[in-house]
């Protein structure tokens, strides 16, 4: 750059000792050509190294990430308390909004009811199990007796003192024990079932009361609605009174988080070939008049939505691109090196360059010069007098 400075300024020197100072040669409209060629390709050098070297964007914006507030209930619940004042920090954990809690409480209450009730329940399958089993002895034990009967009837009849219409009672009798010996095996297999049914050693009428009581305990912790993390909340429109709840589109609110907040600049492509994460940034924010803050490229956002095709039954159709619309930019995210983020809010805009050298030497010098003459002027300008 120094070199290019020394050649302009030696070739203007001469130009005016020879055409102007000393006459050597009568000055023509050939000779200025000449020169204004030579001397525009020559400060071309200076376009050249400023946008390569120095890369600058007017299109810088704060980024602080927001958390819809969205109330995570099963149904629309009165809101019952606003704790949260417009745009006042909160930390995390603190108490935003609470809902009504009746219809939530008696949720919990009713399922500790019937878990309770269910846990009984088992109990009473063991017993079942104990009954079932005796009435399988007690039908096996009349099945015994019924069949000794038939066997001592059969004997008499084929010795042909015993009667006839009694042996067939006893054996139609013993039919009918074997019968109620199959019915109450079938009650006690059945009895069993009941109580082996399940899920890690607990039993799966206790298992669902214990998860939907699990479920409606979540949903009344849930009526009153804490911050995620730091921030603050603006545009408070919440209101005791309304009613929100089951949608999961519906956001009562947006919280402002304090943590990770950035700035996003966009630049032309090609300024982009030498920049770097970690390179030295300075930004003018619009916020603050003459002052600069200091920064680091944190990273290179290369995407742009005009490369990005949607799936559809569309062919693409290709066209040449408006010459009067702007080029696709990349965003380049910047972080702030000052101990204070809250002076740099969501939205602020200004400007941003980034040196590729580094904020030493003849380049950062001028870009140096170009950001604090932006910042300076932002005293008078815009003019809204």
């Amino acid at each position: 750059m120094m070199i290019g400075i020394l050649v302009l300024a030696i070739a203007s020197i001469l130009f005016w000792a020879v055409f102007l100072k000393f006459k050597l040669l009568r000055l023509t409209p050939g000779w200025i050509f000449g020169f204004s060629v030579f001397f525009i390709h020559l400060a071309l050098i200076f376009v050249i190294g400023l946008r390569f070297v120095t890369p600058y964007s007017t299109n810088a914006t704060m980024i602080q990430h927001t958390i819809q507030l969205i109330p995570r209930l099963s149904e629309p619940t009165l809101i019952s308390e606003v704790l949260v004042e417009d745009n006042t920090p909160v930390k995390k954990g603190d108490p935003l909004f609470r809902f009504d809690r009746t219809i939530y409480e008696a949720r919990v209450n009713q399922l500790k009811a019937q878990l309770a009730e269910a846990e009984q329940n088992v109990k009473v399958l063991q017993t079942n199990i104990d009954t079932a089993d005796d009435q399988v002895e007690q039908a096996k034990a009349a099945l015994a007796f019924s069949t000794t009967q038939a066997n001592d009837y059969d004997i008499l009849i084929e010795k042909g003192v015993g009667r006839l219409e009694q042996a067939i009672k006893w054996r139609d009798t013993v039919k009918g024990d074997t019968a109620r010996v199959h019915a109450a095996e079938a009650e006690a297999s059945v009895a069993r079932l009941q109580y082996d049914s399940n899920i890690d050693g607990v039993h799966t009428s206790v298992a669902k009361l214990e998860a939907d009581l699990q479920q409606a305990r979540y949903y009344l912790d849930n009526t009153t609605l804490v911050a995620p993390e730091d921030g603050h909340v603006i545009n408070l429109q919440v209101r005791p009174g309304m009613v929100s709840g089951i949608l999961r589109i519906g956001g009562i609110a947006v919280l402002i988080a304090e943590e990770n907040r950035y700035l996003l600049a966009t630049f032309f492509q090609e300024n982009l070939k030498y920049v770097m994460p970690g390179q030295y940034a300075e930004v003018a924010l619009d916020l603050y008049p003459g002052q600069i803050f200091k920064g680091r490229v944190a990273g290179i956002w290369k995407a742009n939505g005009q490369g990005q095709f949607l799936p559809s039954a569309e062919i693409p159709k290709f066209e040449a691109a408006n010459p009067d619309n702007p080029q696709g930019q990349y965003a380049v995210k910047i972080t702030i090196d000052d101990a204070d983020q809250s002076k740099f809010p969501i939205g602020a805009q200004g400007s941003a360059a980034i040196y590729v050298d580094g904020d030493q030497g003849a380049w950062a010098a001028l870009r140096k010069i170009a950001i604090r003459m932006r910042t300076w002027l932002a005293w008078l300008y815009p003019l809204n007098i």
